[in-house]
């Protein structure tokens, strides 16, 4: 059963339920009604009798209908004498004949004047409402009866009238579900179209409707919108495969020429020999990176730390300490206490990927880090950055042409790009005044802690 046609049963049953509750109260109140109006025509109307008005006892005859040929009586009553003795003595009204039972003779022997009780009787093929009413010491009851199949009838016909106003009820509110379900569905109905095409695989020519400011329009809206990420992360994830396998074939080549070299090693000389199995070394090294920084940057390993404060100083302290150790150049680090609300080992990592870059690219001179209110830069000395090449430098395997012979993946400012975007930061490289490069990220403002004194530590 899909939901319009839940939400149609559910409007249909609680409208049943509404109009079987107001019907079922609607009857009992005019019973009651009806019921105490009788009672007090009957007492009424007993004190007239007891006081000799036994004339209104004569049946006042009514037409039923055009179709009926005879009368009948409104309301027919029928009233009977009860001695103190027990005795029974009709007085007027329809020649029917009272049951008296002990309650009634009591009443007539020992009861004060308008002591009175009610009960329902049957004289077939009739029923009647009947009062008892005491006439005082010595002077017995005076018992009245009063047909009520009138009363009945109108009942009966007031409960097919609840009936039928119930089922009518019934039916419109069900309609009225299914016309209100299907208006409040038909963007769902069309939203699940969509979903299920997207699970079949399509991304790209998927149209989501959007509109609306309710819960189904801001759930198209979202849903639009991780759509569209979807389909930029398949196309990002796509264009990283070819990249990765185009990148991959270089090392791969190369070691396959150096295997196949391989198999003449006994006819090398030992020079030839040394040469061969440091090339093969290095690309096998050179392989592991890529595979490295591929793995990274496809999971988003970086991206699994939990946010906490963060000092850049110390951040770039560290990958400053860790590029001596490897490459033995001198690093000058001069920051202020910049801290910030990130994760401290991606933008470490990043930090360092500045520094291979600046180490491989600038061979001699000084590499110098500069920490100022959540922005930091490596300057180097180097050949510096052509214009066409700034707005690229962070693509992924992008190589500047004066590079191609470089090592390296072409990854490592991808990723510090990656980084500096999900600490709500932006990238940049531009040329240093003098010679060499400026290159570097920015952390967002809103991540940005309020910072205390500079510091200069040099390396």
């Amino acid at each position: 059963m899909n939901l319009r046609s839940k939400l149609a049963i559910a409007f249909a049953g609680v409208g049943a339920a509404a109009a079987i509750l107001v019907g079922v109260f609607s009857y009992q109140a005019a019973s009651q009604r009806i019921n105490a109006e009788l009672d007090r025509s009957l007492l009424t109307t007993s004190a007239e009798v007891a006081a000799g008005a036994t004339q209104i006892l004569a049946p006042s005859p009514v037409t039923r209908g055009p179709d009926d040929d005879d009368h009948d009586e409104a309301q027919p009553m029928v009233a009977q004498a009860i001695a103190p003795d027990g005795t029974v003595r009709p007085i007027g009204g329809r020649p029917v004949h009272l049951a008296v039972d002990g309650e009634d003779r009591a009443l007539a022997a020992t009861g004060t004047l308008g002591d009175h009780r009610y009960q329902d009787l049957t004289v077939a093929p009739d029923d009647y409402r009947v009062i008892t009413v005491a006439l005082g010491p010595g002077r017995g009851a005076l018992q009245l009866g009063i047909d009520v199949d009138e009363s009945r009838h109108v009942l009966g016909e007031l409960a097919t009238r609840i009936t039928a106003v119930s089922a009518i009820v019934l039916v419109a509110a069900a309609l009225a579900g299914w016309l209100l379900a299907r208006q409040i569905t038909r963007r769902l109905v069309r939203l699940t179209r969509v979903t299920e095409q997207v699970s079949d695989g399509r991304l790209d020519d998927v149209a989501v409707p959007t509109g609306g400011r309710d819960e189904v329009g801001r759930l198209a809206t979202s849903f639009d919108r991780m759509l569209g990420r979807l389909a930029d992360a398949r196309a990002d994830q796509e264009r990283l495969v070819q990249d990765a396998a185009h990148e991959l074939r270089t090392p791969l080549t190369s070691l396959r020429t150096n295997a196949s070299v391989l198999r003449r090693f006994a006819e090398l000389t030992p020079e030839s020999r040394a040469r061969l199995l440091d090339d093969v070394d290095g690309e096998a090294r050179e392989l592991t990176h890529l595979i490295d920084e591929l793995v990274e940057l496809a999971t988003r390993r970086y991206e699994a730390e939990e946010p906490a404060p963060v000092e850049l100083h110390e951040v770039a302290e560290r990958a400053a300490e860790r590029v001596r150790r490897r490459s033995g150049r001198a690093i000058t680090v001069t920051a202020d206490a910049s801290t910030v609300t990130g994760q401290g080992k991606a933008l470490e990592r990043a930090v360092s990927n500045l520094l291979e870059n600046a180490v491989k690219f600038a061979p001699d001179g000084p590499i110098e880090v500069d920490v100022r209110d959540g922005r930091v830069q490596v300057l180097d000395r180097g050949p510096g950055i052509g214009d066409d090449d700034a707005a690229r430098v962070f693509d992924r395997f992008h190589r500047a042409d004066s590079a191609r012979g470089q090592p390296g993946s072409g990854l490592g400012l991808a990723i510090v790009r990656d980084i500096a975007l999900a600490h709500g930061g932006t990238v940049f490289a531009e040329p240093r005044p003098g010679g060499g490069a400026a290159i570097g990220f920015t952390v967002g403002a809103d991540l940005l802690l309020p910072n205390s004194h500079p510091r200069h530590v040099d390396g």
